[in-house]
């Protein structure tokens, strides 16, 4: 039976769920004061073994975002995507205020997932951007 608890992944399980997840990768200390910064976190476990994941980082009051849904690609397909979300959506409606802005970069088809839980699409009128934190050259 896959148990889903409110947890904090350590640095190396983190690291190997997004690894494994094909996400992008992190240095071990930046992944440590990310985690420890996290606002609330959920992880899936499959007799002990940690399969999933998915947290919310932020202030607390005004900004929220999602990030770090991931699930093992051997247990993608039962809904564990849906449960993750699902208990991330109730603590972001039980625990925060209701002006807080909650935003999340969806790549590919999880845009899907995440309309189910409320997120529109923001495009034309926003757009997201990124960068990396490092030094920047040339400019």
């Amino acid at each position: 039976m896959i148990e889903l608890k409110p947890q904090v992944p350590d640095v190396d399980t983190y690291l190997r769920l997004r690894s494994e997840c094909g996400l992008s990768g992190y240095a071990p200390e930046a992944a440590e004061i990310g985690l420890s910064n996290s606002l609330y976190c959920v992880m899936l476990f499959d007799e002990g073994d940690a399969i999933g994941m998915g947290r919310l980082i932020g202030d607390g009051g005004c900004f929220i975002q999602v990030t770090d849904i991931a699930v093992l690609p051997a247990y993608q397909g039962q809904g564990l995507g849906k449960r993750v979300m699902k208990a991330l959506s109730n603590y972001l409606e039980m625990s925060l205020p209701g002006s807080a802005y909650v935003s999340l970069i969806a790549d590919g088809q999880a845009k899907d997932l995440y309309a189910q839980y409320g997120f529109q699409e923001t495009a034309p009128k926003s757009v997201g951007m990124a960068r990396r934190a490092g030094r920047r050259t040339g400019n």
